[in-house]
């Protein structure tokens, strides 16, 4: 009554005090003691197990060293006294002692100084299969994904890598291609043929999945009868990149000697930039892209465009016609042109439905993109038609790996349109592939 009477009001009536904010905080303070009395019972214990180690006749507590020897393959050997190891005992009843080898700290720590070691002892290549070499590989093996690790960190790796002569790892490859062969087939579906594509039957584009083009005669007259490449055709060959990486590499020469060359997007190969990029073209992309922006998708002046094929020779061009509607149009343009001019430059088209199972195919090796890049298509062709396969100009970065800026193209640096491709991790999947001897990326200067 006197309460009421004097306006008074309990704040605690009709609550709970012990509500969930109070019952979380008890709970989080109950777990840190017993989180705490637990570490000070393993110290305790930890202390005592050390001491009764410390009085085992004939051992050692902590490390030893030797003297390390290398051997000429580049494989690390241990001196006649000079082993280096560590010892974590189990103390079980009875007074059974088991002692396991572990690596020591000093191991540790000195793990990231090993490539430099390495290099430093470094007079020459070393053996692909060395044990200096597997070391390195493995570094690079260990990053399973891009954001694992730091990019100067990776480029430490990969530039470390660079003292291992490369050597292609038989069983891998046959792996990779017979997974590449199950989901793409290359030799098969890599271009729209008269073989796969029927007259009458109908084609889904890639993009525009709604829209479907009728393989008309006038169509089909323009696919050719089957395709012009077989598996493993060629023995080596070469994909260049237009990657600022190869600018002052002196790679043309080497590029040059290869069986078979693929290049993307009609890039420039003349006086000026042959020395590193070469010349000798057997298959290049062009982006419709670049001839609705260049040359007026075709409507007006053709000849300029046709003067620029003329500097790859009689080397075959390849177009994503059937990407999405707007890009058909401009791809038959340039068979068009090419017949009025008398050409016997072969043209084909990317077949849709390829290009899809690459897309698929890549997502799950983690490249995730609303576009694959040209290079990136033509590396997973390449796979299929050639026994060995080596990068040029490829690189995601706007630093080489020894740290300096680099341009974005070895031409120009112009950027292209962000959020499109996912170039690093299209270079990543490469320096994992290089490292188990798949493919051979070339990032430095040719000899």
């Amino acid at each position: 009554m006197l309460r009421r009477r004097m306006g008074y009001s309990d704040p605690s009536s009709g609550k709970d005090i012990l509500g969930n904010r109070s019952l979380c905080f008890i709970f989080i303070c109950a777990f840190g003691l017993v989180t705490l009395l637990q570490q000070i019972l393993y110290g305790k214990n930890y202390i005592k197990s050390a001491q009764q180690f410390s009085r085992l006749k004939g051992e050692e507590t902590g490390n030893w060293t030797g003297p390390v020897n290398f051997s000429d393959d580049g494989s690390l050997k241990p001196a006649r006294n000079g082993k280096k190891r560590c010892f974590r005992q189990h103390f079980q009843p009875d007074s059974q002692i088991s002692v396991i080898v572990t690596p020591c700290l000093a191991d540790i720590k000195k793990k990231k100084k090993r490539s430099q070691r390495y290099l430093d002892n470094y007079d020459g290549s070393f053996d692909y299969n060395s044990t200096a070499c597997r070391e390195l590989r493995q570094e690079i093996i260990d990053v399973k994904v891009l954001t694992m690790v730091k990019t100067s960190d990776l480029f430490e790796r990969w530039r470390n890598l660079q003292v291992c002569k490369w050597e292609q790892n038989k069983e891998e490859t046959s792996n990779f291609k017979m997974s590449l062969s199950r989901c793409c087939n290359a030799p098969s579906f890599l271009f729209t043929t008269k073989r796969n594509t029927p007259a009458g039957s109908k084609l889904r584009y890639e993009v525009d999945t709604s829209g479907i083009l009728p393989i008309t005669t006038e169509v089909f007259k323009m696919l050719p009868d089957d395709m012009p490449y077989s598996k493993s055709q060629y023995k080596k060959c070469a994909v260049i990149g237009n990657g600022g990486i190869i600018k002052n590499s002196k790679c043309g020469k080497e590029i040059d000697s290869a069986d078979f060359v693929f290049r993307c997007n009609i890039p420039p190969i003349n006086e000026k930039y042959s020395a590193d990029v070469g010349t000798k073209t057997d298959l290049v992309t062009i982006n419709p892209s670049i001839i609705t922006e260049r040359f007026q998708k075709l409507e007006k002046w053709r000849r300029p465009f046709y003067e620029v094929l003329q500097n790859y020779e009689n080397s075959s061009v390849v177009l994503p016609a059937f990407y999405n509607v707007r890009n058909t149009d401009v791809s038959f343009r340039v068979k068009y042109m090419l017949d009025d001019f008398d050409s016997q430059r072969g043209v084909f088209f990317f077949h849709p439905q390829y290009l899809l199972n690459v897309q698929r195919f890549w997502a799950v090796q983690g490249v995730r993109a609303k576009r694959l890049s040209s290079g990136l298509m033509l590396v997973t062709a390449a796979l299929e038609m050639c026994e060995e396969v080596h990068l040029y100009g490829f690189w995601a970065f706007p630093m080489n790996p020894s740290g300096i800026f680099i341009t974005h193209h070895y031409y120009d640096n112009v950027k292209p349109r962000p959020g499109f491709h996912a170039m690093p991790h299209e270079i990543f999947n490469f320096i994992h592939m290089h490292t188990r001897g798949i493919i051979n990326v070339h990032t430095g200067q040719c000899t």
